[in-house]
């Protein structure tokens, strides 16, 4: 077949990668100049999917309100007057009952595991480097924070997940470079999950995939996608990045929309009206000073949501989130946060002052789990709505994608991740 794939981030990478090594002529289709420059480009790059989980959680609502006084907190509420803010976050709240959260919870994590097994396969077969390190460890700076904890572990041992509850001394112990002078009440550590550069893996990934004959158009951006009337096959409309006067038409057997957010737009002319709603995240990143003070493997800081990974020899601190506001505009608020956690822990490690601040727009569902496979339109699929861990499930939904148009069975079960959930 001759698949198109809308939007070069690490999903659309992945989708073009599986649908290539199944046989298939692929376009990869993306509007910057290279690839994993939007949603990809700044994560934390924590692939831990035992921490798959959704937003839409109880006693998450209460959470909310409580951030929202709180001077330095992971989550920031700007709703406005945006109407679409307001209906994606009714839909969230009638998700955060209990029964709800179990079963979108399992669908995620049924595909991050399985995610996490295709990205280790590839990894066999394609040696390449993208700064990963092996293991993760959680900072609990209160025995309270751990006591709410208690949960989480529950859910690790159900999916048999290696971790072991660490007290402080254990803690530094494993990560010499924390500081001794920040609250440390305990931690988790959790040996198998790992970390890695996101943009790196996602452009190492497109250069495998062009050897392996995908055509890769950067600065194109697709204006419309139509499947044929009467004859096979989909139709797709493209110009020129920031020349949308000159158009070009391709003709295609099918598309794949993983375009993030963008997905939506383009979706919604074909009457299909997806509820993916952008929530920025925000990171920076810090050139490291001295490795004697920088963190050997990533650490999460329970208390601000908020990650510490090593890249090389690079810091990315990564958290906050921020729902109502579209405009990917930095705020000194989220912003400070980040260097509060980082300094807190590792106050030598960075030279925090040159540090780059970036702010990106993740394509959440209010329930949680992404979109998968076919649309109600031949030739129309998707991959979308990952939010914030697009990086922990990349491989597995490529290679989902890449199995349904090549007329396989995937090797996980579809229940809850295709659009016929949003039937009702």
């Amino acid at each position: 077949m001759k698949v198109i794939v809308i939007g070069g981030g690490v999903i659309g990478t992945c989708t073009a990668y599986y649908l290539a090594s199944a046989g298939h002529t692929v376009t990869l289709v993306e509007r910057n100049t290279t690839v994993a420059q939007e949603s990809s480009f700044g994560n934390a790059g924590v692939i831990a999917p035992g921490y798959v989980t959704p937003w839409a959680a109880p006693g998450m609502p209460r959470k909310l309100l409580g951030y929202m006084f709180s001077s330095a907190s992971p989550l920031i509420f700007r709703p406005g007057l945006s109407a679409g803010t307001w209906r994606w976050a009714l839909r969230w709240l009638r998700e955060c009952k209990l029964d709800r959260y179990r079963a979108n919870r399992a669908r995620m994590q049924r595909l991050a595991f399985y995610s996490q097994q295709c990205l280790h396969a590839l990894r066999e077969h394609h040696e390449f480097d993208y700064e990963q390190t092996q293991g993760y460890l959680q900072l609990f700076r209160t025995e309270r924070d751990i006591k709410l904890n208690e949960p989480a572990r529950a859910m690790l041992a159900e999916n048999e997940v290696p971790h072991r509850l660490l007290t402080a001394e254990e803690c530094l112990k494993l990560e010499p470079a924390l500081s001794t002078d920040a609250k440390l009440a305990g931690g988790l550590h959790l040996p198998r999950d790992e970390t890695g550069n996101c943009p790196l893996f996602t452009k190492r990934l497109a250069q495998i995939a062009r050897e392996m004959g995908v055509t890769l158009a950067t600065e194109t951006t697709v204006l419309a996608v139509q499947p044929n009337l009467g004859r096979a096959g989909v139709t797709v409309t493209t110009a020129a990045t920031g020349s949308p006067v000159q158009t070009a038409t391709w003709q295609a057997d099918a598309v794949v929309m993983a375009a993030g957010v963008a997905s939506a737009a383009l979706l919604r002319p074909l009457g299909i009206d997806v509820p993916l709603w952008p929530i920025k995240g925000y990171s920076i990143t810090v050139p490291v000073k001295s490795e004697l003070f920088s963190p050997r493997l990533a650490v999460m800081d329970e208390s601000y949501k908020t990650a510490v990974t090593p890249q090389g020899n690079r810091l990315r601190i990564a958290g906050t989130a921020e729902l109502g506001d579209a405009a990917l505009v930095l705020r000194e608020k989220a912003i400070a946060t980040l260097y509060k956690v980082a300094t807190d822990w590792f106050p030598g490690a960075g030279r925090y002052r040159e540090a780059r601040a970036w702010v990106g727009a993740r394509p959440m569902l209010p329930d949680g789990p992404p979109l998968l496979g076919a649309t109600h339109l031949p030739g129309i699929y998707l991959n979308l709505g990952h939010g914030s861990t697009g990086w922990a499930m990349a491989c597995g939904s490529g290679k989902v994608l890449a199995d349904l148009l090549s007329g396989q069975t995937p090797d996980i079960d579809m229940e809850g991740l295709t659009l016929s959930r949003y039937a009702h």
